[in-house]
């Protein structure tokens, strides 16, 4: 490259693709600088490292309504005709206010919304559904167990993954940290850019224009975009063109930041200085000057000591387009951000567009209403007119080997306002801690990824309706004493996940499960009255497991049926509840005493029509990489 430099032929003409290719391989892959900032000043910033909530949101189970807690069973036949008396508990409780006394059979306390649940109690009833009696009241409504109440972590439970390194920080997450008692986060250091305007006809807004000159449009616009794409711009102003005036501002703005960038000086012409300054600013210089691009044809890209160093065309839309397209991935990636997610809708062109053959052509439109649809009307005025820019809704982009694109027909049209991303894969089913594993290793790659527990068999339901890619499940079939193939239906196939032991928890101080196995404590809590459990929901194959240690007994707490395996240790070690099942990882997080019970099979139902995905794919690849497995095993599960 240099020798053609010496030569007078800079402008060795590369595709946009080989272009790129050369740009990334010579800065990719390196480390995003990282700095840790107080939770109020991550707002607009991209979150640098996995985030898990260090307790349960709720802390305890709480009431969502003003009312009274109740056992459920108590006013099972309450009506209007027929109202039920609870005797009232000796104490109200508020926000703030810890319970004292167990609600029990027959009885009911007094309760404020986000007031914390009494032990014994399973339900709250609403005032308005309650009528007041000396010391006691008449339920007037039947409840159900669960009723207006929120599960300790139904909200977000301890040591879930909350929010995703990548994520940038909005008042949302802000907010979703904050109730996790989170005060401050590492985020990715926004990379300093500098940007230079180059040349002697450039005046400042604000100042006056002499005959020859023109106002400097491409510096403020740079600027802004930079910032749209998280990088921190630093614009310096224009340079005159005097080498040794140009070297010694382009010296001093690369030391001082992470990217540089110009506008103008590419062009080869008695003007252009900026490619001869390149060559001494550090290794390896100049990666491509002159790419297949229309409008954008005089980029130039070099690579100094790791810096990047971009050299844009002077014309404000050759300027812009070649920035969006071939300078925001790198800028993004250096900032730790997403690639930009671009809408794209189809359109009808009017008219022909000629295009020039070699060169891929981006042609700026607007959209118009037509009588059969959406219709791309060709907005431009050539590459120096900023309005060309500023009045189109898009581009439509003519690929190096056509040399038009024919009037009537249809193309596709990429916004210039981004779209609302959609999940790109959805997973239905049985909650587990070592799914945040996997759906973080493909969020690496730009997948975004949303899980709904529902329990094993509400996903077995949902993948049969074709609402998800996958459904997590863990169900025990007695007849061939194996884990999940005998619920699978033809439209499923079964992808191995990983093992993890289900077992009874309890406080480890309570002796009455000391020295016992998990059948034996069941069967000695079974015949204790004041011994409470915490159940698990239907359809949970947690559920399952327990209902055969129970045979057929309905003990005290069985209708206490939470969500998750986090909201059941909660109930234990928050002495709401004395025992209950849940995975041997969960309990290790409370500091629980564990008794193994059975290490059940957690694997994926997949929806054989999805499998072609792509995010699909890259689910499968992620959960049989060593990282993902290696993971897992840390967490405590055991991979298939």
């Amino acid at each position: 490259m240099n020798d053609a430099l010496t030569q007078g032929q800079f402008l060795l003409i590369l595709s946009r693709e080989e272009a790129m290719a050369r740009f990334d391989a010579a800065l990719f892959p390196r480390a995003v600088a990282q700095e840790t900032v107080s939770l109020a000043q991550s707002l607009g910033r991209t979150l640098a490292q996995n985030l898990l909530a260090p307790i349960d949101v709720p802390p305890f189970d709480r009431s969502n309504v003003d009312g009274f807690a109740i056992r459920a069973a108590d006013v099972a036949n309450a009506s209007e005709a027929n109202p039920v008396r609870l005797s009232l508990n000796g104490e109200e409780i508020h926000c703030g206010t810890a319970p004292q006394l167990t609600v029990a059979s027959g009885s009911a306390t007094p309760i404020a919304t986000g007031g914390p649940l009494p032990r014994g109690a399973d339900a709250v009833v609403m005032i308005e559904h309650t009528q007041p009696q000396e010391g006691a009241i008449l339920v007037r409504r039947a409840a159900n167990a669960g009723q207006f109440i929120a599960n300790a972590g139904s909200d977000m439970a301890r040591g879930e993954l909350v929010l995703r390194a990548g994520v940038l920080m909005g008042a949302r997450e802000i907010g979703m940290l904050a109730a996790c008692g989170i005060a401050s986060v590492t985020v990715m250091r926004t990379p300093r850019v500098a940007i230079l305007s180059t040349g002697n006809e450039l005046v400042q807004a604000g100042g006056t224009l002499a005959p020859a000159q023109i106002f400097d449009a491409n510096g403020p616009i740079i600027a802004a975009a930079v910032s749209e794409n998280g990088g921190a711009p630093d614009f310096l102003g224009a340079i005159v063109d005097d080498e040794e005036a140009l070297e010694a501002a382009m010296r001093d703005a690369l030391a001082q930041s992470d990217m540089l960038i110009l506008s103008g000086g590419t062009s080869k012409g008695a003007g252009d200085l900026t490619h001869r300054i390149l060559a001494r600013l550090g290794k390896p210089g100049i990666i491509a000057h002159g790419v297949a691009l229309k409008p954008g044809k005089p980029l130039c890209l070099a690579v100094c000591d790791g810096k990047p160093v971009v050299i844009l065309p002077g014309f404000p839309t050759s300027a812009m387009f070649t920035f969006h397209d071939m300078i925001v991935p790198v800028l993004r990636r250096m900032a730790g951000l997403a690639p930009r997610s671009d809408a794209i809708l189809q359109a009808r062109l009017p008219v022909r567009v000629a295009s020039e053959l070699g060169r891929t052509e981006f042609v700026m439109v607007a959209l118009v209403q037509g009588d059969e649809g959406l219709l791309a009307y060709p907005t431009g005025k050539g590459s120096g007119a900023i309005t060309s820019f500023t009045q189109a809704d898009g581009f439509v982009r003519i690929e190096a080997l056509a040399d038009h694109a024919a009037a009537g027909s249809t193309v596709d049209v990429t916004l210039f306002t981004p779209h609302l991303r959609v999940p790109d894969l959805t997973i239905i089913g049985s909650h587990c801690t070592g799914l945040d594993i996997v759906t973080a290793e493909i969020s690496r790659a730009n997948i975004s990824a949303r899980t709904i527990a529902v329990g094993s068999l509400g996903g077995l339901a949902a993948a049969k309706r074709g609402e998800c890619d996958f459904a997590p499940i863990h169900l025990f079939d007695e007849a061939s004493e194996t884990y999940n193939r005998a619920v699978l239906s033809d439209e499923m196939e079964l992808v191995e996940g990983w093992r993890r032991m289900q077992g009874i928890v309890y406080r480890k101080d309570d002796q009455r499960f000391a020295g016992l196995d998990a059948k034996a404590a069941v069967a000695k809590a079974l015949s204790d009255p004041l011994c409470l459990m915490v159940n698990r929901n239907q359809g949970a194959g947690t559920r399952i497991l327990l209902e055969r240690l129970l045979n057929g007994a309905r003990p005290d707490g069985y209708w206490n049926q939470p969500k998750s395996h986090n909201a059941v240790a909660a109930a234990v070690a928050q002495r709401r509840a004395d025992w209950g099942m849940t995975i041997a990882p969960v309990a290790q997080a409370y500091d629980l005493g564990f008794l193994p019970f059975a290490e059940e099979h957690y694997d994926f139902a997949l929806v054989r029509a999805r499998k072609v995905r792509p995010a699909v794919q890259a689910f499968l690849q992620a959960l049989a990489s060593e990282p993902v497995r290696t993971a897992l095993t840390r967490a405590g599960f055991r991979p298939a």
